[in-house]
C-alpha cells in the first residue's frame, strides 16, 4: 500500500519552500533518515531526510518547483514497519516507521502529532516519544523545547545534527521567474533594452529573490542612518597573530570576527534598544534580553546570515570554535532552521573583500546592523607624535524611529572601546 510522504511544517511561520535536488529516483529502495529531498526556503537550503525505510513508488516534485507546506513529495510502496494511518488523519498523512518519526505522526488517541524532522531527530536522541508529548508550536506544533521538556531537560538552544552526506549532484536549474513581492511605491515601466542590444532574462533563485524582498522592505520601512568611525585594533590585532597557531592546534579558527562579536554582545549590555524589534503597530519597543548575534556569510548562492546564540555569555575561543563550524555548514548548504533563527543583531565583515567603508542594510525586523571594512596600517597622532596603528574602519547603521545619532555614536565607542582594550574580552561583561 502506497504512502506518501508530504512538505512538513518548517517552523518559523514558513509555508513554502523551493525544491533545490531529488536525491532518490523511482523504484529506489531508501533507509530511515536517508536524504530524501533537498530544499531551499527564506531561511536556510537544508536536506529533508526520509521518514521511514522502502521503495520509492513516485516522486511528485521536480527541481525549481516551488511546494506548499503540506503537499506531498514522495509517495513509497511496501514501507518497512509503516503503520496504518489514523482514521482521522489526512490521506497525505506521512505513514509511521516505529522507530522514527515522521512530519505527521499518529498519536495514542488517534490523531496527528506535528513536528519537524530535526525536532524528530532531537527525540530519537533523547528517546523522547513524540506520542505522549505535547506540543506548544503555532496548531500544536511540536518544537525543540517540548521535547526537551518530554526528557526532563531545561530549554536551550539545539543544533541540528549535520544530515548524512548526499552524493556529488548538479546544480538544480532555475525554476520559472516570478515577480517580486511589491514594497512601497509601484517601479514605472522598465524600457525596451532589446532596442540596443541583445539581452538575456535569468530567473532570480528562491534565495536571491528571498534577499531582494527583503532587503526591499527594510529600505522603504526603516529610516536609516549611519554612523562611520574607527577602532584601533594595533594591540587585538597582536594577540590574534600571536595566539593564532596555537589556536590552530585546538582545532580553532581565531580570527578577528570572533572578537567583534563579543564586543558587540557585551556593547549591547550597555546599550539595549539596539538589541530590539519596534513594534510600530503597538508603539512599543521590544527589548531582547538575550544576545543571539547573526553573522553575514556570503555563499555562491546569495548571502546568508547564520547565528550563534548566547553571544555575552560565552568565551571568546568558543564563539571562534563555533563560528568557524556554522560558516561551514551554510558554505555546504548543511545549515540547519535552528542555525539561522532568533537573532537580535548582525555584524556583516568584509575586511576579507578589502574596501575602506559600507553602509549596510538593517536586517529586518532587527533595529542595527555593523559593518567591518578591512583594517589598515595608518598614522596616528598619539600624544604629538605619529605613530603607524592598525586602524579598523566601522559602520553603525540603525533604525532612526529608536534611536537618535548621539545614542548610536554612544554604541558605536562601546564597542570601539573593547576592542582597543582586548583584555576586556576575555572576560564576561
Amino acid at each position: 500500500m502506497a504512502r506518501t510522504f508530504v512538505l512538513p511544517d518548517l517552523g518559523e511561520g514558513l509555508i513554502e519552500a523551493e525544491i533545490r535536488a531529488v536525491l532518490v529516483h523511482e523504484g529506489d529502495v531508501v533507509k530511515e533518515d536517508s536524504p530524501l529531498i533537498e530544499v531551499e526556503t527564506d531561511k536556510a537550503q537544508v536536506e529533508i531526510p526520509s521518514p521511514f525505510g522502502g521503495r520509492v513508488e513516485k516522486i511528485h516534485v521536480h527541481p525549481g518547483q516551488t511546494v506548499k507546506v503540506g503537499e506531498p513529495l514522495v509517495s513509497f510502496a511496501d514501507a518497512v514497519g509503516a503503520a496504518p494511518p489514523a482514521r482521522s488523519a489526512p490521506a497525505a498523512a506521512a505513514p509511521v516507521a516505529p522507530a522514527a518519526q515522521p512530519a505527521v505522526a499518529p498519536r495514542g488517541d488517534g490523531g496527528p502529532v506535528a513536528a519537524a524532522p530535526s525536532t524528530r531527530r532531537l527525540a530519537r536522541e533523547l528517546s523522547v516519544d513524540l506520542q505522549a508529548v505535547r506540543g506548544t508550536g503555532s496548531g500544536g506544533r511540536i518544537t525543540d523545547d517540548d521535547v526537551r521538556a518530554g526528557a526532563g531537560k531545561p530549554p536551550s538552544v539545539s543544533k541540528t545534527p549535520d544530515a548524512p552526506a548526499a552524493p556529488a549532484r548538479a546544480a538544480a536549474p532555475a525554476g520559472p521567474a516570478k515577480p517580486l513581492a511589491a514594497v512601497g511605491l509601484e517601479p514605472p515601466p522598465l524600457p525596451e533594452f532589446e532596442q540596443w542590444g541583445p539581452v538575456e532574462r535569468q530567473p532570480l533563485s528562491h534565495l536571491r529573490r528571498t534577499i531582494a524582498e527583503r532587503m526591499a522592505l527594510s529600505a522603504a520601512l526603516i529610516p536609516h542612518v549611519s554612523h562611520f568611525d574607527k577602532a584601533d585594533v594595533t594591540d587585538l590585532n597582536a594577540i590574534v597573530t600571536r595566539s593564532f597557531e596555537a589556536a590552530k592546534q585546538r582545532g580553532i579558527t581565531l580570527t578577528l570576527t570572533s572578537f567583534l562579536l563579543k564586543a558587540a554582545a557585551l556593547a549591547l549590555h550597555e546599550h539595549p534598544q539596539f538589541n530590539a524589534s519596534l513594534d510600530a503597530g503597538a508603539g512599543e519597543l521590544i527589548l531582547k534580553r538575550y544576545c543571539h548575534l547573526g553573522i553575514a556569510v556570503a555563499t555562491d548562492r546569495g548571502l546568508i546570515v547564520p547565528v550563534i546564540h548566547d553571544v555575552d555569555t560565552k568565551p571568546v575561543m568558543d564563539i571562534a570554535r563555533e563560528l568557524a563550524a556554522l560558516a561551514q555548514r551554510v558554505r555546504d548548504g548543511k545549515a540547519a532552521l535552528d542555525d539561522l533563527r532568533g537573532g537580535t543583531f548582525t555584524i556583516t565583515n568584509l575586511g576579507a573583500l578589502g574596501g575602506t567603508g559600507a553602509i549596510p542594510i538593517i536586517n529586518y525586523p532587527e533595529v542595527a546592523i555593523l559593518a567591518v571594512a578591512r583594517g589598515r596600517e595608518e598614522p596616528v597622532v598619539r600624544g604629538g607624535q605619529i605613530l603607524v596603528r592598525m586602524m579598523l574602519p566601522i559602520t553603525l547603521t540603525f533604525d532612526h524611529r529608536v534611536a537618535d545619532g548621539a545614542d548610536g555614536a554612544r554604541f558605536a565607542q562601546a564597542i570601539i572601546r573593547r576592542l582597543e582594550a582586548p583584555e576586556t574580552l576575555f572576560v564576561g561583561w
